[in-house]
């Protein structure tokens, strides 16, 4: 599929373009910005326009208000941190569209960036409308989408609005992206490992089903390797288990094998007396999980099993934590396995919020060779599917 980049567009000075970001990052109660990754990585992109003299137009959601204006939902956080990030002030429009916004971005001066207010106070981007598209378009001659992570969705700002503007082209950050995917799934180096964890089976199904076509090994921790567990005919206790997958996770370890993919799970496992930070806990093996109890991280031999995977591995892929990492009691097993692929030497790739959260946790982000913005995104791509964000930059589309 042929993509242009912001960088292939020969003349951007005096021209105003319409970036995609995606600036839906967590925020206290106060409204102060918690953790900025997203808002920093779409800063290459927009420095870029700016020193060419672009006159930029920014577009983003932040959290979920429904369709509705909603101050708590308000970009103009996000809009103050860009402005510290890029050294120069960014103005932040009181709306998405309107006279008023219209009267900002014709006043507009080569080298200024505006920062429309949340695209979801509309219903109209979520339902992919068009004439909401067309509002947003205002003018703009060129549409750049810099938003891998909202890329999996078919939204005004992300599909429909490039049928609104003449050129269409992504930035650098859906460039580094793609970039990692191509390596990791389309042209590997061997062997490739997957590290699945999370709560659920049901949440990564497709992926699983795709990757054994794939990969060299899986490794399955989290919530969802006692679903796994079950359906080996371990008895698991109260450790979370989706009943109606078992038949699927058996077929999957049975496709596993017979195509010669190692597939690991857990060996032993911290074990709570209830789903609290300060339940009583002990390390158990899987076969030895009591009735009443349930499985909250993986335990020390099953981190050094993990660990041991990745000794010859040259491309890595991890999405999901092994545990409950978010209470200190059952966090060692997820940054063991961090430090692991932070030391191995391999293309490493994290996708997922909370993998990325861990990794950043464990201190070991510096050595990863790419975290992806991307959750659901990320998911999609290893499923195999062409998100609709990046199939509405095909140029020969366009024409």
């Amino acid at each position: 599929m042929p993509i242009r980049y912001i960088d292939q567009i020969k003349d951007l000075k005096n021209k105003r373009i319409f970036i995609r970001v995606d600036f839906n990052v967590p925020q206290d109660d106060k409204g102060t910005i918690t953790e900025d990754t997203r808002i920093a990585g779409a800063v290459p992109t927009i420095r870029y326009a700016v020193e060419q003299g672009a006159k930029i137009v920014l577009a983003s959601h932040l959290g979920r208000p429904k369709g509705e204006k909603n101050a708590k939902y308000t970009m103009a956080p996000a809009a103050k941190r860009l402005s510290e990030l890029l050294g120069l002030k960014v103005k932040q429009a009181p709306d998405c569209f309107g006279p008023e916004v219209s009267g900002l971005l014709d006043a507009m001066k080569p080298g200024d960036v505006v920062m429309l207010e949340n695209v979801r106070f509309y219903p109209g981007e979520e339902k992919n409308d068009m004439a909401f598209a067309k509002q947003l378009a205002n003018g703009c001659e060129i549409y750049v989408n810099d938003a891998f992570a909202v890329s999996h969705r078919a939204h005004a700002s992300v599909e429909a609005i490039t049928k609104c503007i003449p050129t269409i082209a992504a930035g650098f950050l859906m460039r580094n992206e793609m970039t990692f995917f191509d390596k990791a799934m389309r042209n590997p180096v061997r062997p490739l490992v997957a590290i699945l964890g999370g709560a659920k089976v049901s949440g990564k199904l497709e992926v699983l089903q795709t990757l054994v076509n794939k990969v060299d090994k899986v490794v399955i921790g989290g919530g969802m390797a006692f679903t796994f567990l079950k359906a080996l005919g371990y008895s698991v206790g109260k450790s979370l288990v989706e009943d109606e997958l078992i038949l699927t996770a058996k077929r999957i370890m049975d496709k596993a094998k017979k195509r010669g993919v190692s597939f690991y799970l857990p060996v032993d496992c911290v074990v709570a007396n209830a789903f609290e930070a300060t339940a009583t806990n002990f390390i158990t093996t899987v076969q030895e999980i009591p009735e009443g109890w349930m499985a909250l991280d993986i335990g020390p031999a099953s981190a050094t099993l993990f660990a041991e995977t990745l000794r010859d591995a040259k491309t890595v892929i991890w999405n999901g934590p092994m545990g409950v990492f978010e209470m200190d009691a059952f966090a060692r097993g997820t940054f063991s396995v961090a430090e692991a692929v932070g030391n191995c030497y391999a293309t490493t790739i994290i996708g997922g919020g909370d993998t990325d959260a861990a990794v950043r946790k464990a201190g070991v982000d510096s050595k990863v060779s790419y975290i992806s913005t991307g959750g659901g995104a990320f998911l999609e791509l290893l499923e195999g599917k062409i998100l609709p964000g990046v199939k509405a930059l095909d140029i020969k589309m366009k024409k």
